[in-house]
């Protein structure tokens, strides 16, 4: 894995997957209640380190605007995985996550910016790095 990068095998794409999240994962927000996020945590040997999917709603806005989002929820995990990715690696967990905005749509804010989603993706990834220990 590099340290960087997102590679497929860090991507939630089953739709089983986002079913079990849905129903049976905590959910968390940052707090500005901006973002937020929905997380599992599993204790197995085989898998470990952090699986993430964003998800935008439609109602959130318009096809242009839910695809920056996602790009932008994908580039903010991308870049700060590792707060989480050592604890995991180390105490043998697979995380699961799945970020989306709460309070962020189209009408709000017509642009968004990284500067503007980051800060609360490390949030959320701080609160559940302490959620595991």
């Amino acid at each position: 894995m590099k340290r960087y990068g997102l590679s497929a095998d860090e991507k939630i794409k089953s739709r089983k997957d986002f079913e079990l999240l849905y129903s049976t994962g905590k959910s968390i927000y940052s707090s500005d209640k901006k973002l937020k996020a929905v997380y599992l945590i599993f204790a197995e040997t085989d898998k470990t380190g952090v699986r993430f999917a964003p998800a935008v709603s439609k109602k959130a806005g318009k096809a242009v605007w839910r695809n920056r989002m996602k790009r932008l929820l994908r580039e903010a995990f991308r870049l700060n995985k590792e707060i989480l990715t050592g604890i995991s690696i180390q105490k043998n967990f697979l995380i699961k996550i799945i970020l989306s905005p709460n309070f962020l749509n189209e009408k709000v804010n017509k642009s968004i910016k990284l500067a503007q989603v980051e800060p609360g993706v490390v949030e959320i990834l701080l609160k559940i790095k302490s959620a595991l220990k």
